[in-house]
């Protein structure tokens, strides 16, 4: 609800601040007084496009400040919670505007784009008038208007839903063709490259442990003589012959020694067995370099095909073996595309006709509840001196999509036989007036309690009985929210539960606009001049107290 709406230095308002009441809030006066500059400076609070030049003229800025009660559930606790404001039972609005036309916004005091205010606005105020193409008059809104009548939010979930899943099947067959399709073009390469690497069947560390035994053997050449001719000096031959026969002669004469060999008999004893453990390396590494040498033509053959195949696909070594899984996997994925294609188009299959299935129980529901709509907008109308209109709502095929496949208009004729079209085309001012309010008072017992509903002279055109049936209807909407009404018409003004007169004043030569809220004698005179023009006669006055009085 909208409590409270303060405008500072804004057109020809220089400052007034209302407070607004729940029920039926009527505002009235002269032309021209500036009841449309207040839904002007509301809308600006609210992000609404609108006049380029509001700030009043010699003002550095304008300024519009609203504040709403938010209870509990609210659709716009929700909007502030997706945008990062913390939501409370307080929602204030603030708009700047700069003489030099830069517009500043705030909500509860933080910075808001203007954007973020009109999300907001969605779920606060509703405005309805006889140029009203952001309400009913906007065919785009149609299909939510109805579905919001008839009330079912369960078929509208699975047919969203099925949408989604429906969406998600088609993207999945989409990729797999792209997919598939790509695959077919590289079957060639495919099917080499994996026999090429098959039959080489490199492994991970292949490369390091064949070059390591390719430069031993190449290595193995240079060094072998010397380790032989080593092993030759070491031998029977060399040093062992010449150590073993030291030893047998320092035995022989060690008894006549008294000991003093018994130390060398020790040492040589001991370089004997280090002879024997250096001689058997020796032979140890004269038998590992002992190779045939076309080993080292197959491992050089090998590492060079190894290295080959690795820069034909751009990759280390290492990799190969990688690599050849990678390709053999989307080798067999191509072989087996035709099948996952095929299972695919089944599943596809099958989520089109979940959705056909959602969508046409969709369709019926809608196709039942226009029809209760029509009878029901139709039965609005007589009170409204309009009881051989036809209002209809036409259901076509429409693209389908996450709300189904209908598309949804309301039109209208106003008078007998002639063909209905778009209610925003056929109908003339008064007519569309009493349309509006009557599809509106329809659809008021799913709306949101907590909108805030403003029309707009939407009595114009009417009068007498008319005017009192089109008040009685906005004061029956009033009764469980808060309705705004900006009227000329008596029998209007008098039916509201709080009443404020907009009336202009010349100070220091300069015109201005306010609002003055009414008490009981004053609402008295204010619809008695709405009667009878500026001469107040006291039968206006009486007239007056009898449209008080009910």
């Amino acid at each position: 609800m909208l409590r409270t709406l303060d405008i500072r230095d804004m057109l020809i308002i220089d400052r007034l601040e209302l407070e607004f009441q729940p029920g039926l809030n009527v505002l009235t006066g002269e032309t021209g007084a500036g009841k449309s500059i207040l839904l002007d400076s509301l809308g600006f609070v609210l992000g609404w496009r609108g006049r380029a030049e509001l700030v009043r003229s010699g003002a550095a800025q304008g300024e519009v400040t609203a504040v709403f009660d938010l209870p509990a559930g609210h659709a716009a606790r929700r909007v502030l919670t997706e945008g990062g404001f913390p939501d409370s039972d307080e929602l204030i609005l603030r708009r700047v505007n700069s003489a030099e036309g830069r517009k500043t916004g705030w909500i509860n005091d933080r910075r808001a784009s203007g954007e973020m205010l009109r999300a907001l606005s969605e779920t606060l105020v509703e405005l309805h008038g006889q140029h009203d193409d952001r309400g009913l008059l906007d065919p785009k809104g149609h299909r939510a208007l109805l579905d919001e009548f008839a009330g079912h939010d369960g078929l509208l979930a699975e047919t969203r839903s099925a949408w989604r899943a429906l969406s998600s099947g088609r993207k999945a067959v989409q990729d797999a063709e792209a997919a598939y399709t790509a695959a077919q073009a590289e079957e060639e390469f495919l099917r080499h490259a994996v026999a090429e690497l098959d039959k080489l069947s490199p492994e991970p560390g292949e490369d390091a442990e064949l070059d390591a035994r390719r430069r031993m053997m190449q290595g193995a050449e240079r060094i072998r003589e010397d380790i032989a001719r080593a092993a030759q000096a070491m031998g029977l031959d060399g040093a062992e012959g010449a150590m073993g026969d030291a030893l047998r002669w320092l035995e022989g004469a060690s008894d006549g020694a008294d000991g003093r060999l018994d130390a060398p008999l020790g040492a040589l004893a001991r370089a004997m067995a280090e002879l024997d453990e250096a001689t058997r390396g020796v032979a140890d590494c004269l038998d590992a370099l002992e190779f045939d040498p076309s080993e080292l033509e197959a491992t050089e053959e090998r590492l060079f095909a190894l290295r080959g195949l690795a820069r034909k696909h751009s990759v280390a070594p290492d990799d190969l073996a990688g690599l050849a899984d990678e390709l053999r996997g989307r080798l067999d994925a191509l072989d087996q595309g035709a099948d996952r294609m095929s299972d695919l188009q089944a599943t596809l299959r099958a989520l089109e006709a979940t959705y056909d299935e959602a969508a046409e129980a969709l369709h019926q529901s809608r196709v039942e509840a226009a029809g209760r709509l029509d009878k029901a907008v139709c039965a609005e109308l007589a009170p409204l001196k309009m009881e051989r209109a036809v209002f209809v709502t036409e259901i076509a095929d429409g693209q389908p999509g996450p709300d189904g496949r209908d598309s949804v208009a309301f039109a209208v004729a106003p008078n007998p036989g002639a063909p209905a079209g778009p209610i925003g085309k056929i109908a003339s001012g008064g007519e569309l007036s009493r349309f509006l309010l009557a599809l509106k008072v329809c659809l008021s017992e799913r709306r949101d309690a907590g909108i805030t509903m403003i029309f707009d002279e939407i009595d114009r055109g009417v009068g007498g009985a008319t005017a009192d049936a089109v008040g009685r209807r906005l004061a029956a909407l009033a009764r469980d929210g808060q309705v705004l009404v900006v009227t000329h018409s008596p029998q209007v003004a008098a039916l509201g539960a709080h009443h404020w007169r907009v009336e202009k004043r010349i100070a220091q030569d300069q015109t201005l606009s306010t609002v003055v809220p009414l008490d009981a004698p004053a609402r008295e005179g204010e619809i008695a001049r709405m009667l009878s023009g500026d001469t107040i006669t006291e039968e206006a006055r009486a007239a007056a107290r009898a449209l008080l009085a009910g």
